[in-house]
């Protein structure tokens, strides 16, 4: 399996030719297919793609973690440049995603709505556990035994004027099996990335995880870049991954550099950053 991380917040050294943004998307070659994981805040990722010879046309499959902006902004760039891929993703939430925090922040950082209905036809709302393609899955329904991100709390829905906290409901998870190994893709982990793991593991039992990656949420506000939990919640969250059969967790984005830190104090080798340009090979 190859991972090469299109859109993230910082880029490898050496490479000022690729752009970096909030956001994340993932190309990823897997079983003979060709798979787009999230496609960042807007059109970036496709300019990268074509810098780390990544080819949007030929990806056979696209899939959209949630409903936020970061995630499924680059949709537009992504029809432009593939006539044919699906597009899995949950429906839509009831209400407007919107980040509300102290007494003036209030930003909708949802979907174009207007763009998912003329591409309708080419979108697959998602319910339940399904299979997309040979050994590549999606979870809907997530286990709970573990606390949510923190950060999850400036997080509202809008409808009709009145907002209440996202239950994140339009949240998914994509998991490949790959040679007997699992690798597990989890956006933003707004349900908590423990609760995904939980989730697969409890799907394919028994079966070890070559590797986890994607964002964990462990940021508050973005502007202040400061951790949503304390010390002592990343390092239980750090403990207790360690305790699934999780060979490796590769994070960025919503993580964090302060989570990050925090995570690889207890976790060591078995985290490693992902940024713009990074290539896994699994």
């Amino acid at each position: 399996m190859i991972v090469t991380t299109l859109i993230e917040n910082t880029c490898v050294t050496q490479r000022d030719d690729l752009a970096a943004e909030h956001g994340l998307s993932l190309h990823i070659r897997a079983n003979g297919a060709e798979i787009l994981f999230d496609t960042g805040a807007g059109g970036a990722f496709a300019d990268n793609a074509a810098r780390l010879d990544v080819q949007l046309d030929t990806v056979q499959a696209a899939v959209i973690s949630h409903h936020h902006y970061d995630h499924g902004g680059g949709l537009a760039r992504f029809f432009q440049a593939n006539a044919q891929a699906p597009v899995y993703m949950r429906p839509a939430p009831q209400g407007d995603p919107q980040l509300r925090a102290l007494l003036f922040m209030r930003r909708y950082i949802g979907l174009d709505r207007a763009l998912l209905a003329e591409h309708a036809a080419r979108i697959v709302p998602v319910e339940g556990f399904t299979q997309i393609l040979p050994s590549v899955y999606l979870f809907t329904a997530m286990r709970d035994a573990y606390p949510k991100p923190k950060g999850n709390r400036y997080l509202y829905l809008n409808e009709g004027g009145r907002p209440r906290h996202d239950d994140f409901r339009h949240e998914l998870i994509l998991a490949i099996e790959e040679r007997g190994e699992l690798v597990i893709f989890t956006g933003c982990a707004h349900n908590g990335v423990l609760n995904m793991i939980d989730t697969v593991v409890s799907r394919f039992e028994g079966m070890p995880i070559k590797a986890v990656i994607g964002g964990f949420h462990l940021i508050g506000l973005k502007p202040f870049s400061q951790m949503a939990g304390s010390r002592a919640d990343v390092t239980a969250l750090a403990r207790k991954t360690l305790e699934f059969p999780v060979r490796v967790a590769y994070t960025g984005h919503c993580t964090g550099e302060k989570g990050y830190a925090v995570l690889k104090e207890v976790m060591g080798d078995r985290l490693q950053p992902i940024r713009t340009g990074t290539v896994l090979e699994l």
